[in-house]
């Protein structure tokens, strides 16, 4: 544990930090796994509304630095191709 005051306030922000991006990454493969299922079962209507929702998200982590912007892109590229219906790498 740090000794100096300012650093003992830094690792407990960092930490914040740190589950603050977790909240938004799991987030993201919870949306991921549910757009994967409603394309696996056919249903396009909550398709679209998890896509969307994703899509969303996704934006929100990167502008908040959570994702870095290219993976961001990565991510809503493989969002998009698998609601188009194939299969992502």
């Amino acid at each position: 544990m740090a000794n100096i005051h300012s650093q003992k306030k830094r690792i407990l922000r960092a930490e914040r930090e740190r589950l603050e991006n977790r909240r938004y990454t799991t987030k993201i493969k919870t949306y991921f796994r549910r757009l994967e299922a409603a394309v696996a079962a056919g249903d396009d209507a909550t398709a679209d509304v998890e896509h969307l929702e994703l899509v969303r998200t996704i934006d929100k982590a990167v502008k908040r630095g959570a994702l870095h912007k290219n993976t961001g892109a990565r991510k809503k590229s493989r969002a998009a191709r698998t609601r188009a219906g194939q299969p992502s790498a």
